[in-house]
């Protein structure tokens, strides 16, 4: 395993990447990060400030003759999505990203890359510490929290910043410039449950969904992967009607923008129904896993003995609970009339956790269409409505509107053709880019968004391609030699 990814190319990004895998940055636990973009900007005696959000803003004038070019200010996050597969020992707070050389990729061992929105930030570092590249006045603003509810980005404040063109540093596939973004909004559903004791002569067992692929649940959402709660529910409400199977614990999911790759729950049933529920789940698993085939080839739905708990949720909230995951919606919703290929509006059932009484569900609804993401809250607070639990959206965050004129774009186009000789493709993406959000406080920015070509983000299989990074890098620093004069 070739871990030194500070010998790729270009050195200078890859370098300022490594230090970033060494610093752990989950959502809303960027602190360390944050201390490192301040004294990177400082030490190169820069102007540095940090708002009152915990954003990093560093200014880098102009190269000589180039002051009279437009201001640009180089967007990315700093926090990463903390995903690993269930058997790997990590701490998110406190270890490093193992990051390694897999052929044209790099990746991690067992947990996310940082990729996104790292590469990003990388690149933008090593724009500011480079002494030779051509530019006109640069801002950056490395971001917090954009993943877990765009905080950075809701929290900047007008004025604060003097750009006139934004580069955002957070698109996934090198060769495409993107104008566009998805809309979104938190559903959080919440019921409280009762348990009561676990009926005699009852056999409990372990009822494991893993092995799928998960990924971006803007991105990735299109490709029809599994949902780790669908499916635990989809054979639970079956197995309670046939065999008057009980739930006693629920832990499906982790974050709100991840597809859902594991659920784990502890589940009860009548000892002399017990073979029968295992034969009932082994015929699931080859009915789901023949539905998945294409898709998840890696699906494992285990039923393993375990202790019998005390106690088990009362039929009751288990039907409710049932019924509501059952019923919710899930997945691509409806594609784009305007843009073909593009999912318009989705969801993601991110989370069904379970603990003290009241189990919470998370889902995060997309749409580039403003009234197409009302139509589904409302559908999901009419599911709600009717099981009697509680539904409040958050966070919602407005989608970024296409512009075909933009200069910059036309710019970028021209740029691209000249240093690979084809016209990149002009895109909107079925993400939250917080371009949306930025865009609403400064209008008048001309935005973009581009960057290498990235699989599987939000995912412990999250890599980046080499090449790609390189193209990318050589995309930014020529299209900043380019900038408009004002």
């Amino acid at each position: 395993m070739n871990k030194d990814i500070q010998n790729l190319e270009p050195k200078a990004l890859w370098k300022n990447f490594h230090a970033l895998t060494q610093i752990p940055r989950p959502s809303k636990h960027e602190q360390k990060a944050c201390e490192f973009a301040i004294n990177f900007g400082k030490n190169l005696g820069l102007e540095t400030i940090q708002d009152e959000t915990g954003n990093v803003i560093i200014r880098k004038p102009a190269t000589a003759g180039m002051e009279n070019r437009k201001t640009v200010v180089l967007q990315s996050h700093l926090d990463m999505v903390p995903q690993k597969n269930s058997d790997k020992q990590h701490d998110f707070l406190k270890d490093p990203i193992e990051a390694y050389i897999d052929g044209e990729w790099v990746t991690a061992n067992g947990t996310t890359l940082g990729a996104d929105n790292g590469i990003g930030c990388a690149a933008i570092f090593a724009i500011l510490e480079d002494k030779t590249i051509q530019h006109g006045p640069i801002e950056a603003l490395l971001t917090i929290d954009e993943e877990t509810g765009m905080t950075g980005a809701f929290g900047l404040k007008a004025g604060v910043l003097k750009g006139d063109i934004l580069m955002n540093l957070d698109s996934e596939d090198e060769g495409e410039l993107y104008v566009g973004c998805a809309g979104g909004v938190d559903a959080n559903i919440s019921m409280k449950y009762n348990t009561e004791a676990t009926p005699a002569d009852s056999t409990a067992f372990e009822l494991n969904i893993t092995g799928l692929k998960g990924g971006h649940s803007g991105m990735d959402i299109i490709l029809g992967r599994g949902n780790a709660n669908k499916v635990f529910f989809r054979i639970l409400k079956n197995a309670e009607t046939k065999f008057g199977v009980r739930l006693a614990a629920i832990d499906g999911g982790s974050l709100r923008n991840a597809i859902p790759r594991e659920s784990f729950a502890t589940i009860t049933v009548a000892t002399k129904n017990a073979d029968q529920l295992k034969a009932f789940v082994t015929e699931m698993t080859k009915i789901v896993a023949a539905e998945l085939s294409a898709t998840e080839p890696d699906l494992k739905i285990e039923l393993k003995p375990c202790a019998t708990p005390a106690q088990v949720w009362t039929l009751k909230d288990q039907k409710t609970l049932t019924n509501v995951v059952y019923a919710l919606p899930n997945g691509v919703i409806r594609m784009s009339d305007s843009m073909p290929g593009l999912v318009e509006t989705s969801t993601n059932l991110a989370f069904v956790k379970a603990n003290d009484g009241e189990v919470k569900i998370a889902c995060l609804l997309r749409s580039s269409v403003d009234t197409a993401k009302e139509s589904l809250s409302e559908m999901m607070q009419a599911v709600c409505e009717l099981a009697g639990i509680n539904i409040v959206m958050t966070g919602a965050y407005p989608g970024w509107k296409p512009n075909m004129s933009s200069p910059i774009l036309n710019e970028m186009k021209t740029v691209y053709n000249k240093l690979y000789g084809k016209t990149p493709e002009v895109k909107a993406i079925h993400a939250g880019l917080e371009c949306g959000l930025l865009g609403g406080v400064y209008p008048n920015w001309d935005m973009i968004s581009f960057g290498p070509t990235i699989r599987y983000p939000h995912s412990p299989d999250e890599k980046v391609n080499i090449e790609s990074v390189g193209k990318f890098w050589n995309y930014l620093v020529e299209t900043l030699k380019n900038v408009p004069a004002k």
